[in-house]
């Protein structure tokens, strides 16, 4: 994955082989995916690479994600049980998202014209993370961001560390993949991941992970 902020925009996330190339997703958006950058980077949100993507934070939190697909490319928000949607543009990623948590472009020239409507949301989130709110206890609250990782497998509470809910959120592959595990392999996980003290560890603990995820496999299978 890359690591350079500027190496999203001109060579794509390096999650697979068409990075670099013509066919790569952030080539196909290029245009749209500049704009949204503009207008994030014009609140103020800082900008550090995540995950392979572009990342904006404020206030110690994330606050949206950048990601560019095959068919279209989004903003997707963290704490999403927190935003409130009055002209009904955020869409769930997925049939196991809890909560509407993305803005989906399917034209390069949408961002521009939506430039109002995405400040705002993103002014909203940051309002959140300056006053401390946090998500409503309705499924998992895990630092200080909310999620649904167990709530469609009716599993009991556990407590995910930060770096796992967010990495979900920013891969759908991933997402995809972890929502199908049972709850068991799922708190293999979490339990494999909570026993690292530090980011970084966990971070890199997903990475290799990733590949057993999709899988089906738990964190202890062979």
């Amino acid at each position: 994955m890359i690591t350079d902020i500027e190496d999203f925009f001109s060579s794509g996330c390096g999650r697979c082989a068409r990075v670099a190339t013509a066919d790569c997703s952030t080539r196909l958006w290029a245009g749209g995916l500049q704009d949204r950058r503009l207008i994030c980077l014009s609140t103020g949100l800082s900008e550090p690479v995540k995950w392979g993507h572009p990342c904006y934070m404020h206030a110690g939190r994330n606050i949206a994600i950048i990601g560019a697909f095959r068919g279209d490319f989004r903003l997707s928000f963290f704490n999403a049980a927190l935003m409130q949607d009055p002209e009904g543009v955020l869409e769930r990623q997925g049939p196991n998202t809890r909560h509407p948590d993305a803005i989906r472009f399917a034209d390069n020239a949408q961002p521009a014209a939506m430039k109002p409507v995405i400040l705002s949301y993103l002014r909203q989130a940051m309002d959140y993370a300056d006053a401390g709110v946090l998500p409503p206890k309705g499924g998992q609250v895990v630092g200080h961001f909310y999620c649904g990782l167990f709530a469609a497998k009716g599993a009991s509470e556990v407590e995910l560390p930060d770096e796992l809910p967010e990495a979900v959120q920013s891969d759908p592959e991933l997402a995809g993949a972890f929502h199908a595990l049972t709850p068991g392999r799922q708190k293999s996980y979490a339990i494999s991941l909570r026993a690292a003290r530090k980011p970084e560890t966990r971070v890199a603990r997903i990475a290799r992970f990733r590949d057993r995820i999709i899988a089906g496999k738990g964190a202890n299978d062979r």
